[in-house]
């Protein structure tokens, strides 16, 4: 495999034709060369060839692929041991915040998805062509990935033999570069890849998550044929383990019949507002960043594009409500399904926001219906979660069996047996006509987690704290050495754990339930709404971005989105009483227990949601009280912290102790 448009050894490079050089590089990059491309790539050749020249025995990688990222590195140089990613800024005058943060992503992503990169210390340095050489300080992460260096043309051989003074075992270049990759993108990075044309294979994390989702979009689109041929209309359901990647597998199935089968006007549909809000931003930005196709566009033009691939369900219901014939898109893809309204919600929402008075479907049923206007054949497919629900209303699997079982009975049924599971809540639905006449396969459940490189059993561990099964719980976490939990009583020691461990591209957040009312007087402040695409996607520095940690997000800011790391921030909404959960809601100016079984599970999956969107890891920020304040009771807050305590989360080690200055030099 190659990884690289061009790869030498020092010696062989610095003899090397730089015409020759340009003229590989040229004929590597999949479109026309740009002006000021070349140019750059002229720079970078000249200056690294007169490098080359004082590093014997180095590898040099120009154009490295960094798949999850669908970035470049300009240059990666294999010496003494050490990994060097070097980033050229030609004709910089600094270095910019942006720019370190790129260079270091870069370093981070070859330390935690290279497998021939995990045991070897990497150094991030960007060269700012045009920039006043100034003294540097080579500081160490814990996990042997530098902090981003400083540097100009001048000094960076100076810089290399610096960090490289002990030399390491030898690398061999070939063995380096054919190291399998295993990244575990976002579900933001994740989608801006297969909408530029990447497969699911580049950007899963494990084989066997990569052939989960490829049997599983393979099945579908085999159905999908079988419906064209024959004229069925069919819906598959695919469900999946936490973490495991269902909506990736919709945004999979949902490109890659975009890209073969225009006709279909496949489409990605999801009720999650913030969902669709940032996925519609991220895609734009990133194809005006990218510009691919050479012509110039407007955000306005992108977002168009975008939206018309990434659909809020609401306002595909709405468009239906004003149309009697079928819509465009034989294709549908439903995102957590498992929240569509039931009857009482949806009659309500068209009595009072459309005026229907007499509406009497459920949103399934609609959904349905409007599908079912299609005179010859159609397919929706309906990712489904199972504890996901966390907003009154929501109605689970069971109305998606109803529907079919009454309404539309000549419609084809597929499912994996793992639907009919306590988790996914089908309330006796066992028994209905759809189940009986369904087809049944393994391919549409999702059995591995892709979410986090860093801990498979999370979403586990999670249930068993929510589940009042301590003893469990931290059996489960003695198997997440690498997935750092704290506890911490104080608001301002929390921001410190999150931001101390948050670098490069990576993001970190406060989170709260949506009703942690109490948590006003620690400066958290729930009902003062985020715009979820400035939240998620701001750039570092932006207040209003997460990393920020001003703001917070809610469960319904951020279920189906994730960060790198977060700060749970918990009240007393959902305590701990000695044997057991009990649920609260605030209102006017007391606490009221919650005796309802489906709000309880409601505000039981908003800690579930919130306590598993971290992908590296997360602190608990539980408030100490005030036993002036009736609402913020210590000893209330001292139950929390202390059964949390007892699941295994640890007052946790300051983060200042994984960095450690190495080097300091002057010119």
């Amino acid at each position: 495999m190659t990884r690289a448009y061009y790869s030498a050894s020092s010696r062989s490079f610095a003899t090397s034709d730089p015409t020759a050089v340009l003229g590989s590089l040229s004929a590597a990059l999949p479109f026309a060369v740009e002006p000021t491309q070349r140019a750059a790539w002229q720079t970078e050749v000249e200056q690294l060839q007169r490098l080359s020249d004082s590093l014997p025995a180095a590898h040099i990688f120009l154009e490295f692929i960094i798949p999850r990222m669908g970035r470049r590195a300009d240059c990666v140089i294999l010496w003494r041991g050490f990994v060097f990613v070097v980033e050229y800024k030609v004709g910089a005058r600094d270095h910019s915040a942006s720019a370190l943060d790129q260079t270091l992503g870069y370093a981070l992503d070859l330390k935690h998805f290279h497998e021939t990169s995990h045991d070897r210390p990497i150094v991030p340095v960007l060269v700012a062509t045009d920039a006043e050489p100034e003294p540097v300080t080579v500081t160490w992460g814990a996990e042997e990935v530098a902090q981003p260096i400083r540097a100009t043309p001048d000094t960076l051989a100076e810089i290399m033999r610096t960090c490289a003074s002990v030399s390491r075992p030898e690398i061999n270049a070939e063995s380096w570069e054919q190291g399998r990759y295993r990244p575990t993108p976002t579900i933001i990075q994740a989608a801006q890849a297969l909408y530029n044309g990447h497969s699911v294979e580049e950007i899963s994390r494990s084989e066997a998550g990569a052939e989960n989702l490829t049997a599983t979009a393979s099945y579908i689109e085999s159905v999908i044929e079988t419906a064209k041929r024959n004229r069925r209309k069919v819906i598959c359901f695919v469900t999946g383990v936490p973490g495991s990647g269902k909506t990736l597998a919709g945004l999979n199935l949902a490109t890659r019949r975009m890209r073969g089968h225009d006709e279909e006007h496949a489409v990605f549909l999801s009720g999650n507002g913030p969902l669709v809000k940032v996925l519609r931003s991220a895609l734009a930005g990133d194809a005006l960043d990218r510009n691919p196709s050479g012509v110039r566009t407007t955000r306005a033009q992108e977002m168009v594009k975008a939206s018309a691939f990434i659909q809020n369900i609401h306002h595909f219901r709405d468009e239906a409500l004003e149309t009697a014939g079928p819509l465009t898109g034989k294709v549908v893809i439903f995102d957590e399904a498992q929240r569509a309204w039931d009857l009482e919600q949806t009659a309500k929402f068209m009595r009072e926001k459309r005026g229907k008075q007499a509406f009497s479907q459920s949103e399934p049923e609609f959904l349905l219906s409007v599908m079912d206007r299609n005179q010859d054949w159609c397919v929706v497919v309906c990712l489904v979660g199972g504890g996901q629900e966390i907003n009154t209303g929501e109605a689970g699997l069971t109305a998606w069996l109803e529907a079919l079982s009454r309404r539309f009975p000549s419609w084809d049924v597929h499912f994996a047996s793992q639907l009919l599971g306590s988790e996914y809540g089908p309330d006796g639905a066992a028994s209905s006509g759809a189940v009986e006449r369904a087809a049944r396969s393994p391919h549409l459940h999702l059995s591995v987690s892709v979410r986090s490189y860093r801990a498979e059993k999370v979403s586990e561990f999670v249930a068993a704290v929510l589940d009042g099964e301590p003893d469990k719980a931290r059996a489960i976490y003695q198997h997440l050495p690498r997935y750092p939990i704290g506890i911490v009583r104080d608001l301002s020691q929390a921001r410190d754990w999150v931001r101390m461990r948050r670098r490069g591209p990576e993001r970190g957040g406060l989170l709260s339930s949506s009703n942690a009312l109490r948590l006003k007087p620690d400066g958290i402040f729930v009902r003062a709404k985020i715009d979820p695409e400035d939240w998620f996607l701001a750039p570092h520095g932006d207040v209003r971005g997460s990393d920020a940690l001003e703001d917070v997000g809610t469960e319904f800011d951020v279920q189906g989105l994730e960060l790198d790391w977060a700060c749970v921030c918990w009240d007393a909404n959902w305590r701990w009483t000695g044997a057991a959960w009990e649920a609260f809601k605030f209102s006017g100016s007391s606490w009221k227990k919650v005796r309802d079984p489906g709000r309880r599970a409601f505000l039981m999956n908003s800690y579930r949601v919130l306590m598993t969107r971290a992908r590296q890891g997360f602190v608990v920020f539980v408030p100490r009280g005030d036993i002036r304040d009736a609402t913020r009771s210590p000893e209330i807050y001292d139950r929390i912290a202390g059964y949390l305590a007892r699941c295994g989360i640890e007052q946790p080690v300051p983060a200042t102790a994984s960095l450690a200055p190495m080097a300091t030099f002057r010119r």
